[in-house]
């Protein structure tokens, strides 16, 4: 079985997790009405990989045990998809996920600001968790793996949005045990927040990653062990 690649764009998700051991709340915001995927919908912050990110050297890089689950069926380096959510997080909301230091060289273009602010991207906290490609016939289509993060890795004022690019709006800090049955989601948000809820209290990656994969063919749902790249890819 294949997947048409060129239809399809790598995207990467993050999904902040606050007070998870006490009262979890998730950071999401609301796309705008005029957006081509998914308006008026509420969503973690996310978005396509773009090339650039392959350039950007993360100061701490993925748990080893993410970063082999994400070389699986993916022709994607794991570390341009965690810098890819670490972008993401920054352009949509304003948060930092990185650790004070200086930038060595040219810093792309997209991560003038965040160098500007004094940090460098790190990825040691991110959970690999959930693993999505868009169904056939939508008018725009990505392969999406989603990274849970604590909170509390965040180097910034975990309510200052004040830095956000304004892609999202109504940002905040929703309840999750009220984010599937309050807000209007997606339905593959709302699968994963459920994946989110069984691991509030896990600090560990996933052993194994689930994979909702919509081939044109057929959808299937599978789970992602870190075994080696498919030859045919």
């Amino acid at each position: 079985m294949t997947i048409d690649k060129t239809a399809i764009r790598d995207a990467a998700t993050v999904i902040v997790l606050r007070d998870g051991a006490t009262d979890p709340h998730v950071l999401m915001g609301q796309r705008g009405a005029q957006a081509a995927f998914m308006p008026n919908k509420f969503v973690f912050p996310g978005g396509a990989v773009d090339a650039a990110d392959a350039q950007v050297r993360l100061a701490r890089g993925l748990p080893a045990l993410c970063a082999e689950r994400l070389e699986e069926d993916s022709r994607r380096a794991p570390d341009q998809l965690a810098v890819a959510a670490i972008r993401e997080l920054w352009e949509e909301t304003g948060l930092i996920l990185g650790e004070p230091g200086s930038w060595d060289g040219q810093v792309p273009e997209d991560w003038v600001e965040f160098a500007e602010a004094g940090y460098l991207p790190v990825a040691h906290a991110l959970q690999f968790v959930f693993r999505a490609i868009t169904p056939p016939g939508r008018p725009r289509r990505f392969d999406a793996r989603f990274f849970l993060i604590d909170a509390g890795e965040i180097s910034s004022d975990l309510d200052d949005f004040s830095r956000a690019q304004e892609e999202l709006s109504h940002l905040q800090w929703v309840p999750l045990a009220k984010a599937r049955h309050d807000y209007d989601l997606p339905f593959i948000t709302e699968v994963v927040l459920a994946e989110v809820e069984a691991r509030a209290h896990d600090p560990a990656p996933p052993a194994s990653v689930p994979f909702f994969r919509n081939d044109d063919e057929a959808s299937l749902f599978i789970r992602l062990r870190g075994y080696a790249p498919r030859s045919d890819e």
